[in-house]
């Protein structure tokens, strides 16, 4: 059977600081991400399924990338929980409300370590994450991809 990739789209709002980076990302500041997620697998061919031609319903990848990773990350400040300042901040006041504490420094190629790891046992058995692209701005991204990892 063919194999076919299909990729999804998303958008989000973060804020993070990067712990002892010798340059201006040591200070808290946003990004306005994008994220390509691509999963790839066989297209449904049970005549009776609602899905038949499908690798997988659109719907249903958007709703598993929400929840595991665009509804946690969305207008919320990422700090490496090692940063003296990171226990300090959190429930301070409502504006700290929405503080994620990572057990690594949140840049954009470890970020992707992350959300593959979130994802890969959300998606169905017959699905595999094949790769992602986060664009952290308009000229920068990183990519993970599946057949790169050990």
């Amino acid at each position: 059977m063919t194999k076919i990739r299909i990729t999804k789209e998303f958008k989000f709002e973060t804020a993070h600081a990067l712990k002892g980076y010798d340059g201006l990302c040591k200070h808290i500041h946003g990004h306005s991400y994008g994220l390509l997620v691509t999963v790839i697998g066989e297209p449904i061919e049970d005549q009776k399924s609602p899905k038949l031609g499908m690798v997988m319903d659109f719907g249903d990848l958007k709703k598993i990338v929400k929840q595991e990773i665009v509804d946690q990350m969305d207008h919320a400040l990422v700090l490496n929980s090692a940063s003296a300042q990171a226990q300090t901040i959190l429930g301070k006041d409502e504006m700290f409300n929405r503080v994620l504490l990572v057990d690594y420094q949140p840049t954009s190629e470890n970020m992707l370590v992350d959300f593959a790891e979130r994802l890969k046992s959300k998606l169905p058995a017959s699905i595999q994450l094949h790769s992602m692209l986060l664009r952290e701005t308009v000229t920068s991204y990183a990519e993970w991809f599946a057949a790169d990892q050990n």
